[in-house]
């Protein structure tokens, strides 16, 4: 960056170049498009962000962040208490509450196992969902963790550790997304499919 931008610029370009799938000229062209649009943009996001940093914690019995603890969903007594979705972070879980088809409540792990990274079972949120599962009388525990090498170890940690407690222990379905076509597909996911395959 050109020391003609200034250090409050370079700052916020730094700050922003460090967010999930944005790097330096995507940071660029995001803090040109906020400074020009001072008034509609930069101005409300700051007051945003402050206020999501003053409010916004994670919720002392799923891990999802909100403004509330409990959180809303954890509040929610419309929700099946019996059922919990275990997430590896809070994405997933909106994603899963857009499609509106879980009325359960959820556990937000914080993170995958990861031996390259250092990651063990002490820095996840592991313990404390044994511990839901067996205060709460939770009948079935969902796993809806990613489908990388991970992903999948973490799944597997999670049902042993699961395991004594006799809950059901379930996880998402892959395979062939609605709307796919064969011939786009990878070969991972078509094989998936078919070991997953049901009657029609």
């Amino acid at each position: 960056m050109a020391a003609s931008a200034g250090p409050e610029i370079e700052r916020l370009i730094g700050l922003l170049s460090k967010l999930p799938g944005m790097g330096p000229r995507s940071a660029r062209r995001a803090a040109l498009a906020l400074l020009k649009k001072r008034d509609q943009l930069l101005v409300p996001l700051a007051e945003a962000m402050t206020v999501a940093a003053e409010r916004v914690r994670p919720c002392s019995v799923c891990g999802a962040p909100d403004t509330r603890d409990p959180c809303a969903i954890c509040s929610d007594s419309e929700r099946d208490r019996t059922l919990i979705c275990v997430v590896e972070e809070a994405g997933a879980l909106w994603a899963m509450e857009r499609v509106g088809a879980f009325r359960g409540r959820y556990h937000v792990l914080g993170g995958l196992l990861s031996a390259l990274d250092g990651i063990g079972p002490e820095a996840l949120r592991i313990g404390p969902l044994v511990e839901r599962v067996r205060a709460e009388g939770v009948a079935e525990v969902v796993l809806a963790l990613p489908a990388t090498v991970d992903g999948q170890t973490t799944a597997h940690y999670v049902a042993e550790r699961l395991a004594p407690l006799q809950v059901a222990v379930t996880t998402l379905a892959r395979g062939v997304p609605v709307g796919g076509e064969l011939d786009w597909l990878d070969d991972g996911t078509i094989a998936q499919a078919l070991r997953a395959r049901r009657p029609a």
